[in-house]
């Protein structure tokens, strides 16, 4: 850091006799200019913390706030709040819709539910009418079936029947003329078929 010397004239002394070398001509502007970077130097700080430059940073700070408020206020602020309320709008809508589909939705599963339900009943009904007709029907096939069975065992019981006493008439006379020989042939004299019967009926 360079070490200011004790005979350079102060930053206050200089600048005024300076400019008022400049107004009389006596300084060109280049001197001017050299003269007031030597009296910045010799300060030895920022011209923004001297109080003579305040009044004019205050000023164009408070201009410059102005601008950007209004720019704020009138301009960034409305636009930023008006895209924040259509995606808001857009977001609710479609928060609505997917409500709406949902409702439809479970108005259209309620719908199929009842549908299905009503074809299962449907289903059912027609499955025991179905069994009804086939029990039915197979019960009166059944029944004929019996009958004839009924009808044949009858028919084969009264041709059962017949030939038993066809057989048993055939036995008695079998017997008879067994008998009749049977005596013939131990006495030597035939018996006749009225004495035959008399004692096949007596063993019988």
């Amino acid at each position: 850091m360079a070490v200011q010397s004790s005979d350079a004239p102060p930053a206050q002394d200089i600048l005024p006799h300076t400019a008022a070398a400049v107004r009389d001509g006596e300084v060109a502007p280049s001197e001017t200019h050299t003269a007031t970077e030597a009296g910045h130097e010799a300060s030895g700080g920022l011209p923004q913390f001297e109080f003579q430059w305040w009044a004019g940073q205050i000023f164009w700070l408070l201009i410059i706030f102005a601008v950007l408020y209004v720019l704020l206020s009138r301009v960034f602020l409305p636009r930023l709040r008006r895209v924040k309320d259509e995606r808001a709008g857009t977001i609710a809508a479609a928060v609505e819709a997917a409500r709406q589909v949902q409702a439809e939705a479970a108005g259209q599963a309620e719908i199929a539910k009842a549908e299905v339900e009503q074809a299962r009943a449907a289903s059912r009904a027609t499955a025991a009418a179905a069994k009804a007709r086939v029990t039915e029907t197979a019960n009166a096939r059944a029944a004929e079936e019996e009958a004839v069975v009924n009808a044949r065992i009858a028919a084969a019981e009264a041709a059962i029947g017949k030939t038993r006493d066809a057989a048993m008439s055939n036995v008695s006379t079998i017997a008879s003329d067994t008998t009749r020989a049977i005596v013939e042939k131990l006495t030597g004299k035939a018996a006749t078929a009225v004495e035959a019967d008399a004692a096949i009926k007596g063993v019988a």
